[in-house]
């Protein structure tokens, strides 16, 4: 095993060699064969190891087991421990997808803070038909089977290749030590009732079972591959950047443009992938919705708009959020930038910079989003307008609408629409040590 491990690294994983390691080590045979075997290898090799307090005295005695072989190898040692249940319960996630999340947040700190070129993970074979068979019960896409990748950012596993069963031999061969978890043995899991009652009975209809697999996954990767190069192709023609200029990570996606290809369903599924969209039959009923209709990913949304579907980015906080500026601020640089002074030499007024009297000012000032029933006395027009018959009129899409920024008197008193039109009542063409310069700082 450590001479095939030898030539795997070396020809799939040349990029390791004279690297600093960090191995992600819980105390079972998988890891421990892999810091093994690295560690023969004469590889620069750290230890992860996270407590996740989850199985009482037993997690302690694994911390302690990994301790103890750092200490063996005299190899440098990393731990933590998480409250795992309190996370799971506060993020709304399973037990397993909270410790996960939590382990590779840190492995990623621990890399940044210790200048590790790579984490490694003791993944197998047996691992990789397991999520496989998982994702397939599920549901899933492409990506569901294609199995787990060797590499990832900076993520390697270098034991895909190899069977739980060929890591166990070697470990009892070379005598090699290690934790055994007693909750791998329970079925409560479905992980653990695929490998104890489904991957038994598939071995023995077909022996080779995992070589199979493996060539499976390699057909289905080159496959997703094909289908990766023809998104790149279309992407520019179908998403593209849109709004105003300071909003930013924004896109427009022409319904027109997607209804004529052959399947608009799927090709949406390959282009929005990225912003975390799951809901794709919402998605291709939005292409026949109402104006307003939304769909929402945990990080974006998804809005039609006439004949387009327009994508951004979404801060819930932001949203909802009321910001105050002091009158001693000359300064904000969120949510968004703005500087306020009264030291210039001439009134240069552009969209981005308007001119008020302090003295008709009441502070702190407020900067919040439009909402309905906003009105003011546009500059340049008689009488008052309401904030939605103002986009109406300048033609706002949906999404400027959203992005758009008010900035107000402390008695609500519109100022200010950013970036578009101030209220004539804090206009001043004076130029006087009481006259307040505002300006929209856009990059």
């Amino acid at each position: 095993m450590l001479l095939k491990l030898q030539q795997h690294i070396s020809d799939n994983f040349p990029f390791l060699k004279g690297k600093k390691l960090l191995i992600a080590i819980s105390g079972g045979v998988d890891s421990v064969v892999l810091t093994q075997l690295l560690f023969d290898l004469n590889f620069d090799i750290s230890f992860a190891h996270c407590n996740f307090k989850l199985r009482g005295k037993e997690s302690d005695l694994d911390a302690l087991f990994v301790k103890e072989f750092a200490q063996k190898l005299s190899i440098p040692f990393f731990t933590t421990s998480f409250d795992t249940d309190k996370f799971a319960r506060d993020n709304k996630q399973s037990k397993q997808i909270a410790a996960r999340n939590l382990r590779y947040e840190w492995f990623q700190e621990i890399c940044v803070q210790n200048n590790f070129d790579f984490v490694l993970t003791a993944h197998h074979a047996d691992d990789n038909l397991e999520t496989f068979l998982i994702n397939f019960t599920r549901g899933s896409g492409l990506d569901g089977f294609t199995g787990i990748p060797e590499v990832h950012k900076n993520i390697a596993r270098p034991l895909l290749i190899f069977s739980r069963e060929e890591i166990l031999n070697f470990a009892i061969e070379n005598a090699i030590v290690w934790r055994e978890d007693q909750s791998n043995a329970s079925t409560k899991y479905i992980r653990n009732k695929i490998r104890h009652q489904i991957l038994p009975v598939l071995k023995e209809i077909n022996p080779s079972l995992l070589d199979t697999f493996a060539k499976t996954t390699k057909n289905l990767q080159e496959s997703k591959q094909i289908i990766e190069d023809r998104i790149q192709e279309i992407k520019p023609k179908i998403l593209y950047p849109f709004g105003m200029e300071e909003v930013k990570e924004s896109f427009e996606i022409e319904i027109q443009e997607i209804n004529k290809l052959s399947n608009p369903k799927a090709y949406l599924f390959e282009l929005l992938k990225p912003y975390n969209f799951t809901e794709f039959n919402d998605i291709v009923n939005l292409l026949t919705a109402q104006s307003g209709k939304k769909v929402f990913s945990r990080t974006h949304q998804l809005l039609k708009n006439r004949a387009s579907l327009l994508l951004t980015k979404v801060d819930k906080k932001e949203s909802s959020s009321i910001y105050y500026i002091e009158e001693k601020e000359t300064a904000i640089t969120s949510p968004i930038s703005l500087s306020l002074s009264n030291g210039f030499k001439e009134l240069i007024k552009d969209k981005n910079t308007i001119y008020v009297s302090k003295a008709k000012l009441t502070f702190p000032l407020i900067l919040r989003k439009w909402k309905n029933g906003d009105s003011f006395y546009p500059v340049g027009m008689v009488g008052r307008k309401k904030v939605s018959k103002y986009f109406k009129d300048e033609k706002f899409s949906l999404l400027e609408k959203e992005q758009t920024w008010l900035l107000c008197n402390n008695d609500q008193s519109l100022i200010w629409i950013l970036g578009k039109r101030q209220d004539n009542r804090f206009d001043t063409s004076v130029k006087n040590e009481n006259t307040l310069r505002i300006h929209l700082n856009i990059k």
